[in-house]
């Protein structure tokens, strides 16, 4: 399945089963789940990426108060050029609101080419004048903070689910020749192989204990006690990721920027593990929010 189709279905359904009507559920969900419909998260903006409460599309009631009528812009939406329905994050009179919005008139939808793979998706949505149901209402109105941070940490938890390229690794090393021994018989490589490792298995605890914790805990209570440790999780699990795509290369040599043949794994990860970078928020800034998540958690009176 392209990458966009799948990944919208992650990002993009979890608002509609978590906080959808009943009867929105059912009109939805079966149709996205057998892969007749598609779906994405509609959240960024060009001028408001990480910082949510900088949404400027809008969604107002219309006269008889049946409908909204959403107006603006979205930008770099996995998997919006082949939505049928948006998630889509508004400014409303009572702060934000999350509203499914389905393809029709109104909806406009421009492919964005980036690094990363056209089979994404990404897309740059013009919302003019759409009226939407108010039955399509995500959640509370005015709550729509709740329902996009919510689905942050679920977002963000997928994309620690990735897998790091060190088995190809460990494999080129014993299969390369270098000055008559294998290329693991050199000191500095084996030094690299060992960081890798010992980030891969690091970050892979980490999110089996974050899992763990998931599983045993309502969407509110992930938001108030685990948002900060997934932040810090993605942070850490991306960062990690560049720096063994670094190394990869280094280990590979030309091999490792060729897009074909032996290093074509190592060449591909290289290249688009920085998008994940960005995805659900930029490293810098869920670092961030897990030190803040952890000092408002500290008593006050918290003394050496």
């Amino acid at each position: 399945m392209p990458t966009g189709l799948l990944g919208g279905k992650v990002i993009g359904l979890p608002p509609v089963l978590n906080f959808g009507s009943e009867e929105l559920k059912a009109r939805i969900v079966p149709d996205v789940l057998d892969g007749k419909k598609f779906i994405c998260l509609a959240i960024s903006e060009a001028h408001a990426g990480s910082d949510v409460m900088g949404l400027q599309t809008t969604a107002v009631k219309s006269e008889d108060g049946k409908e909204w009528i959403i107006n603006g812009t979205k930008k770099w939406i996995t998997n919006g050029t082949f939505a049928d329905y948006f998630t889509v994050g508004c400014k409303t009179e009572d702060g934000f609101t999350v509203i499914l919005v389905e393809r029709g008139p109104g909806v406009e939808t421009k492919s964005i080419k980036t690094s990363y793979s056209p089979t994404a998706g990404t897309a740059y949505i013009t919302f003019d004048d759409v009226h939407v149901p108010v039955g399509n209402t995500l959640g509370q109105e005015g709550g729509g903070i709740f329902v996009m941070l919510s689905n942050f940490n679920h977002e963000r938890w997928v994309m620690c689910c990735a897998s790091a390229r060190i088995e190809e690794c460990l494999k080129w090393t014993t299969q390369r020749k270098v000055f008559g021994k294998p290329l693991h018989s050199q000191a500095v490589i084996r030094s690299k192989l060992a960081a890798m490792i010992a980030r891969a298995e690091s970050a892979q605890h980490w999110l089996e204990n974050i899992t763990y914790q998931m599983c045993n805990m309502s969407y509110k209570q992930q938001a108030n006690k685990l948002a900060g440790q997934i932040a810090f999780l993605k942070s850490y699990s991306t960062s990690s990721g560049q720096e063994t795509a670094r190394d990869a290369v280094q280990i590979f040599g030309g091999r490792g920027i060729t897009a074909t043949g032996m290093g074509k794994f190592i060449e591909h990860y290289h290249r688009t593990v920085p998008f994940d970078a960005l995805l659900g928020g930029a490293e810098d800034v869920l670092a961030d929010l897990g030190v803040r998540q952890a000092l408002r958690a500290m008593p006050k009176n918290a003394r050496l």
